[in-house]
């Protein structure tokens, strides 16, 4: 077990501490772990800090990032080298930001992970807790954005005169089929019942 003496001087904490970024390492355990639904990669974890400690060194010098694309900017300065990452670093520098400073003290998915794992000591759950549960949560999420879409498509084109009507019952239905014995079910509830309970697979993996 990590003291609390040698987590806080992981780069994570001490960048955490500098920017006043207070809720950031809650907020990337529960993305990490999937708390909150689908999990999120080390990787883009690394990059949402570092956009985050862009956006707090643009406050430092008074700043809105509103005035600035922070994504973009960000892209600019990973590139390293031609005019996209000199034009970022110069208009940082016209702003006050030390540009050298600021890109220190982005981290590393290494970083991040060594930063959860001992600051702050969490882990990843079991492969096969609940994942089935976030599994389905996450397809019924992506069905409603997709019904939610379909219903504004439909509404936009009825009031532009492009569709007969406005007002219809927009369904999204995902559905899984088996290729051995044709069952078909909507896919989140085959995934909570393990699935459509044939042997067809089985039997025939035994004629080998």
């Amino acid at each position: 077990m990590t003291t609390e003496a040698s987590g806080a001087n992981t780069k994570v904490a001490r960048v955490i501490r500098e920017y006043g970024l207070d809720d950031m390492g809650a907020n990337l355990e529960a993305a990490w772990t999937g708390e909150a639904g689908e999990r999120t990669s080390l990787r883009d974890l690394a990059d949402e800090f570092n956009q985050a400690v862009l956006e707090a060194a643009l406050r430092e010098v008074g700043v809105s990032s509103l005035s600035v694309d922070v994504s973009a900017t960000y892209d600019a300065l990973r590139g390293e080298s031609g005019s996209s990452s000199t034009r970022a670093r110069r208009r940082l520098e016209r702003e006050g930001v030390d540009v050298d400073e600021l890109t220190g003290d982005f981290v590393t998915h290494q970083a991040i992970h060594t930063y959860l794992t001992q600051e702050r000591e969490a882990s990843l759950p079991a492969a096969d807790e609940n994942m089935a549960d976030r599994k389905v949560e996450t397809i019924e999420k992506l069905q409603g954005r997709v019904s939610a879409v379909a219903e504004s498509a439909v509404s936009s084109l009825a009031n532009a005169g492009e569709l007969d009507r406005d007002g219809y019952d927009v369904l999204v239905d995902v559905r899984a089929v088996c290729p051995n014995c044709g069952a078909d079910a909507p896919v989140g509830e085959l995934i909570r019942r393990g699935g459509c309970g044939c042997t067809a697979a089985s039997e025939g993996d035994g004629d080998e």
